[in-house]
């Protein structure tokens, strides 16, 4: 009887390697980058500014094409990231949020999840999803918290910094040499020698590089032969989150934990439209576009995935929640109702499908569908009749299908229709906070 239960259960782990490790649960270590744009990273094209260990993580991992988030914008795309779900599901849609201005508190966080599976948990970076004490990272799943409560103002002083080890309360930052990209590497890298001895969650979302554009002596030295003042401070800031996260991986080394850690990098949304940050993509953040939501996607698991593998197949951050979940040796229940799916049996190479045939977008008044190749947008508000665009083909969105493929048209548009009465009202309060918000949104652009 048990040689006969092993002949199953052998084959089974050979197809899905991270079941063998099920009692060795791994670490999970979110690396999520703000405003970084498709092209600006060197495993994306990027020449000008070298980023040797953000790259390490396509090497010896996989890096998505067609990685995409569920918004064009910090909150929302971090409130997706947070659920699984699509965050205009309850009510957040915009950077401007209802009253109480944070993640809906009937929202379960992927800490929270992760916390019932027996892991400890902890945010370093840029939270975004509410300020007030109900929000904040400590109630909403997370041990330890050490980060800005929203985009900061400056590198250098931020505003709403908080260590939860000192205090539950907003603290000033009086050290001189403080500079945010160095100091949530470090606390991250203090946080994993502290839990090395046990499973851990580890969510570090940077304000780098949303403006403004701000970088030490040290990384501005490594541009100075670039003579555009503004551009070498980008520049900078760009290879100070590079070291960051080499600092973080390199900790991970030391510990021996690399080859136990599931590792995501990926963007919040698209470059801005002043920096041209989005290479061949059109559009850039706050849009609908593939400059808006398609960007730097990588996943990394030592010796469970393959290394130095390219992905076209369309995910989204949604399906991070679900595929942790169930790295940990969990099961995802359908009554969470999730958007996002496991993606660990697709890159095993046991499902051949697509993990996703439709994705949809919706903000401001502007929306867009993505069912297999095509895409149909409507990027321009009430200017200008929705577009249809081969992605297959036409990565760029240059040429628009929609009056030679009307039935195509229809379909998709049919498809969105049927997604959004799903969804709740945006949030958003009608009052001074609100307009400011979409002012501030637009000079983003």
């Amino acid at each position: 009887m048990k040689q006969s239960v092993l002949r199953f259960i052998l084959p089974c782990l050979l197809c899905f390697p991270w079941l063998a490790s099920a009692a060795d649960k791994p670490n999970v270590l979110i690396l999520y980058a703000d405003d970084l744009g498709y092209g600006e990273l060197g495993c994306y094209g990027f020449k000008e500014v070298p980023t040797p260990n953000i790259d390490t993580i396509a090497a010896n991992g996989i890096r998505f094409t067609s990685g995409y988030v569920s918004a064009p914008l910090c909150s929302p795309s971090r409130a997706g990231l947070n659920t699984g779900r699509y965050q205009q599901r309850f009510g957040h849609e915009n950077n401007s949020m209802a009253p109480g201005r944070g993640l809906p508190l009937t929202e379960t966080t992927l800490a929270n999840r992760m916390k019932t599976l027996g892991y400890a948990t902890c945010a370093i970076g840029k939270w975004h999803l509410g300020n007030d004490a109900e929000h904040l990272p400590m109630k909403r799943g997370f041990d330890e918290y050490f980060g800005v409560t929203g985009n900061p103002g400056s590198y250098f002083t931020p505003k709403g910094f908080m260590n939860s080890r000192v205090s539950a309360e907003v603290q000033r930052v009086t050290d001189k040499d403080f500079y945010t990209t160095d100091a949530f590497a470090a606390r991250a890298s203090d946080w994993i020698e502290k839990h090395k001895d046990a499973p851990w969650f580890l969510y570090l979302p940077f304000n780098a590089v949303h403006a403004p554009h701000q970088a030490t002596e040290k990384y501005l030295k490594r541009f100075a032969h670039i003579s555009d003042a503004k551009r070498r401070d980008f520049d900078g800031m760009l290879s100070a989150m590079d070291d960051a996260v080499g600092v973080v991986l390199g900790k991970l080394r030391a510990l021996k934990l690399e080859e136990n850690t599931l590792t995501f990098f990926i963007s919040d949304n698209g470059a801005p439209g002043h920096r041209e940050g989005n290479g061949v993509l059109r559009g850039h953040k706050h849009t609908c576009w593939e400059g808006g939501t398609r960007l730097p996607w990588m996943m990394q698991w030592k010796g469970k995935l393959l290394a130095g593998k390219v992905e076209d197949r369309a995910v989204i951050q949604l399906d991070v929640m679900p595929t942790c979940v169930a790295a940990a040796g969990g099961t995802v229940d359908p009554a969470w109702k999730l958007d996002g799916v496991n993606l660990l049996p697709y890159l095993a190479g046991e499902n051949k499908e697509r993990p996703h045939q439709t994705l949809c977008w919706r903000i401001d008044g502007m929306w867009a569908i993505r069912h297999g190749d095509m895409k149909l947008v409507h990027g321009d508000m009430d200017k200008n009749p929705p577009e249809l665009f081969d992605l297959a083909t036409d990565i760029g969105e240059k040429n628009n299908l929609a009056s030679k493929q009307p039935e195509k048209v229809a379909e998709l548009k049919a498809l969105w229709d049927e997604w959004n009465t799903q969804l709740a009202s945006p949030s958003t309060p009608k009052d001074k906070a609100n307009k400011k918000a979409k002012k501030r949104a637009k000079k983003e652009r």
